[in-house]
């Protein structure tokens, strides 16, 4: 069971996911089956394992995917306790449900 430091590594990672140019919101797959499991509630769209950080996302319409990659990357590393990020595009806002 994730401790409460866990749990707070996670949420932070999120928020650094969440607050990164060009990111919608994270993903949690077509049928929500990526997930980080937490007692109580889930985080989708983010894998904490011991290898590595899985991220995955939507992003806006108008994003620079590359570019929305690399700031995602950058803003988690320091979260990450030493695993690679890995970063995986989900979706691609509408252009309609861009802000």
């Amino acid at each position: 069971m994730p401790n409460d430091d866990f749990a707070a590594d996670a949420d932070a990672i999120a928020a650094a996911v969440r607050d990164a140019p060009g990111v919608s919101d994270l993903h949690g797959g077509v049928q929500g089956e990526i997930a980080l499991l937490l007692p109580g509630r889930r985080i989708p769209g983010l894998r904490l394992g011991d290898a590595a950080c899985e991220v995955h996302v939507a992003v806006e319409w108008d994003a620079d995917i590359p570019r929305t990659a690399a700031a995602i990357r950058a803003a988690v590393a320091p979260l990450a306790g030493g695993r690679p990020v890995i970063v995986t595009v989900e979706d691609v806002d509408e252009p309609w449900q861009a802000d």
